[in-house]
């Protein structure tokens, strides 16, 4: 037996190590970077009509109130980059109109809508759910618009919180370490009630909130992470920066945030998928050649790839493995993931309809 077959045995013998290989494969095998970049680009596209949207109803609400409209200017939205700028400029920077609202609105609708929309591609893409059993894009786009009101308002208040715990000096805030731990953990708790209901509600396979639940919390615990950190950067090292640097740190810094944290959510869905579907141990040279006896869980997996490819509810889609490198005998495809794996109205645990033969 080789190195690599007897470290390969090793592995395999010990789920500390054979989950997170697994949930790293499956993460190379879905594409997971593409998803998080679609995720990260609607993400991106909907944070300047927002920007657009809140200083315009600023300047509806403020109209007629210098002194509250002097506040916001010095206030740490008066040092971001280009913005800030622009409302030091004239003391009625602030002011309401009616084509920016709609240019807002309409903008924010598109990006958040495609955020919804991305993160439920991503979902049925990582849970292996047949096309034919996605829903049609009607229907996926009222639901992205549903959820889209309880996700907004949840992510919106734990980057306030983020914002508050981190920039409290540059907001003239004396919080102290207990008030910054609280916040922390009731930001961490939202979070964690928004990413059960993303990936319970925006996931065509039925799913109960128990198994989402560990991905759910890894990833509100990353995402409070990543706003820490990025609410630290906006407060502190763009305070003072000159507006081209400060432009470039701000959108540089906004790519990289929003990226890393697409990738977070991504991880965390192919997590609670390896753990349901058991999808460990998968053996280690897999990725990399032909030449590798493939495991269960390898078989698994790469039946319920090409199964998601079904397009309509009569296709049937067979998935058999011939005698491999290693010797390994022709064996049907299919064989069924952990106890835990739920049905979803007649689909199999790879997301799959059964079928009588013909």
């Amino acid at each position: 037996m080789s190195i690599t077959e007897k470290l390969d045995s090793w592995q395999q013998r010990r789920p500390g190590l054979g989950i997170p290989l697994a949930v790293l494969y499956k993460f190379f095998d879905d594409q997971g970077g593409y998803l998080a970049a679609l995720i990260a680009h609607y993400a991106f596209v909907s944070i300047f009509p927002l920007l657009l949207l809140f200083t315009t109803i600023l300047g509806f609400v403020l109209n007629g109130h210098p002194h509250l409209q002097q506040q916001v200017i010095n206030s740490a939205l008066g040092q971001f980059p280009i913005i800030g700028q622009q409302l030091h400029s004239s003391a009625h920077s602030l002011t309401g109109s009616g084509v920016a609202l709609i240019i807002g609105i309409l903008g924010s609708l598109y990006g958040g809508i495609g955020i919804a929309q991305s993160l439920q591609n991503s979902l049925n893409k990582i849970w292996a759910v047949p096309r034919q059993a996605r829903p049609n894009p009607f229907k996926s786009r009222l639901r992205s618009l549903g959820l889209l009101v309880v996700l907004g308002v949840g992510v919106i208040a734990t980057t306030l919180m983020s914002g508050i715990t981190t920039g409290s000096g540059a907001l003239n805030l004396n919080l102290g370490p207990i008030s910054r731990i609280f916040a922390i953990v009731v930001s961490v708790i939202v979070d964690m009630a928004i990413f059960l209901a993303a990936f319970k509600v925006l996931n065509a396979r039925e799913l109960t909130w128990r198994q989402v639940a560990v991905g759910a919390l890894i990833a509100a615990v990353g995402w409070e992470v990543l706003q820490l950190v990025g609410t630290y950067f906006v407060a502190h090292k763009l305070h003072g920066a000159s507006q081209v640097y400060g432009l470039f740190g701000l959108v540089l810094g906004l790519l990289a945030l929003l990226g890393l944290e697409a990738l977070v959510v991504v991880f965390a869905a192919e997590i609670n998928v390896v753990r349901i579907d058991a999808l460990y141990p998968r053996s280690l040279l897999t990725p990399f050649t032909d030449n590798v006896a493939l495991t269960s869980a390898d078989r698994r997996a790469y039946t319920s790839y090409a199964k998601t490819e079904r397009y309509k509810g009569f296709e049937r889609v067979d998935v058999s493995y011939g005698t491999g490198p290693k010797g390994q005998q022709e064996e049907p495809a299919g064989d069924g993931p952990g106890p835990e794996a739920p049905v979803n109205g007649g689909l199999d645990a790879t997301g799959s309809r059964s079928e009588p033969a013909p």
